[in-house]
């Protein structure tokens, strides 16, 4: 795929019904051949639209207008390469929490947590948020994390989760202000609900802060699941991650992670961790494929607002 094309992609199949701005500055800058030519001079993994988008307005740039992204890029570029060449899109959303719960409810109780590709951990704690499914609601306080969800019921408790740990190449402190402020550039902009709910997560980390180890997902995977405390069920997950991964080394964590002890919750796109025999998908927007133990369970979308339980 061209940058192009990646471009389009992002704002055809992402953005499109979720962020107009985006959609409009994705698919405006898959036509500008000047901003294309600055973004092919990055490494492959630091190309994302989401990133530049991000880093922009981390700058205090304009998104909402095409015109004014291009100029201020062309004109901010050597700042913008910087950040961009040092950062990485570590989307925190604790609305996946959503999607993760149905299968975190039905484990074996109590839960040990370890979370690849963690960012600030605030995935970590879906014992503590509220959820709201439809009309049912479940547990009580902020944020309440909304999720529609179709072809199951509902879960009827929160997990038990008596360690939580992440696992992250840069992870981000919730009580440093500029690690917040990367993690509120990198919410949509119109997302005024996101952005709250990010305020209301980082408070509840903040609070009991989990534990976050700097490191390499397949090197030092093994050790960190090995401080998981004896009865408690250890479940290794992730969401949205592996797209940053190249394909070889995607294969060599999933042999690790099937080698641990407990189970392994996956929430990525299919064209990163393949399936045989899916469903089709509700409709054209980008889904994930939510699996336990390499079984896939059902379709999500990427910020947990959405999922389709297979039949």
């Amino acid at each position: 795929m061209t940058i192009a094309e990646s471009y389009v992609e992002f704002g055809t199949r992402e953005a499109r019904g979720v962020s107009p701005t985006y959609e409009r500055l994705s698919l405006a800058s898959s036509r500008d051949e000047e901003l294309l030519t600055l973004v092919e001079t990055l490494p492959p993994a630091k190309r994302q639209p989401n990133l530049l988008f991000g880093v922009v307005r981390l700058l205090g740039g304009p998104v909402n207008d095409p015109t004014a992204f291009r100029d201020f890029t062309l004109a901010n570029w050597p700042a913008i390469e910087a950040e961009l060449r040092t950062r990485a899109v570590q989307t925190n959303e604790p609305g996946r929490c959503a999607v993760l719960l149905p299968v975190l409810a039905a484990l074996p109780q109590p839960l040990a947590l370890l979370e690849v590709g963690a960012s600030a951990g605030l995935c970590l704690y879906p014992d503590r948020y509220a959820y709201r499914y439809g009309d049912h609601l479940l547990g009580t306080g902020e944020p309440v994390l909304d999720c529609a969800l179709t072809g199951t019921a509902p879960p009827d408790r929160r997990p038990e989760v008596v360690w939580r740990a992440g696992l992250d190449l840069n992870p981000l402190r919730v009580t440093d202000p500029a690690d917040v402020a990367w993690l509120d550039a990198l919410v949509w902009p119109e997302h005024a609900h996101r952005r709250a709910r990010l305020r209301a997560a980082a408070a509840v980390a903040a609070a009991d802060p989990p534990l976050l180890a700097r490191g390499d997902m397949v090197d030092d995977l093994p050790a960190l699941a090995a401080q998981a405390p004896a009865g408690a069920t250890l479940v290794v997950f992730h969401t949205s991650v592996l797209y940053q991964v190249p394909a070889p080394r995607r294969a060599t964590f999933a042999e690790v992670v099937r080698g641990l002890p407990g189970h392994w919750i996956a929430n990525e796109t299919p064209d990163v961790m393949p399936h045989d025999a899916l469903p089709e998908p509700p409709d054209d927007a980008l889904y994930n494929v939510l699996a336990l133990d390499g079984k896939p369970l059902a379709w999500t979308r990427s910020h947990g607002q959405a999922m389709t339980w297979f039949g």
